[in-house]
């Protein structure tokens, strides 16, 4: 691998929960060997990031500093970085059409429910997003772990969609 970090960006529909999550958790555990960056297919309109995301990152001492929901438009500038791994994180953004992605990076679908959905109690609502901060931390943790022949261009791909089994 190079000296580079791999930049790995997750996609939602609105990035407003899962994406910020896995955003924040892989900046967090990455061990500067991973940059991680997140985004929309659709957010709406002064989308922010869900308070309660950020209240169980905040709790699970991960960094929440600038944090912020955007479109996925913004990585496909000639300005942004150029992404190794594109991740979906919502069935809605994994059926859409993705923009064009410099470099062809490799590309995985890795299914979560949406935290923010449900009419439950604060303490639910809460528990949701606890409960899919966990599961992202696990599944970002084994793509920390694997080796650096795993995570070369040609392996990518294979690894990060075997990872979606975990």
């Amino acid at each position: 691998m190079s000296e580079r970090p791999l930049h790995v960006l997750f996609l939602c529909t609105h990035n407003s929960a899962r994406s910020i999550l896995a955003e924040a958790i892989l900046n967090h555990i990455g061990q500067g060997r991973f940059k991680a960056y997140s985004a929309g297919s659709s957010p709406r309109e002064n989308q922010q990031p869900n308070p309660l995301g950020l209240q169980v990152l905040e709790h699970a001492g991960i960094s929440t500093a600038g944090l912020r929901s955007k479109s996925w438009d913004e990585f496909g500038q000639p300005d942004a970085p150029h992404m190794d791994l594109v991740i979906t994180v919502c069935d809605n953004a994994a059926g859409e059409v993705c923009p064009y992605w410099p470099g062809q990076p490799a590309t995985a679908h890795w299914a979560y429910a949406d935290p923010s959905a449900g009419d439950g109690s604060e303490a639910q609502k809460h528990e949701a997003f606890r409960q899919t901060l966990l599961a992202l931390h696990r599944r970002l943790s084994l793509l920390v772990s694997l080796p650096s022949e795993k995570l070369e261009h040609a392996l990518l791909q294979g690894s990060a969609r075997e990872l979606a089994k975990s």
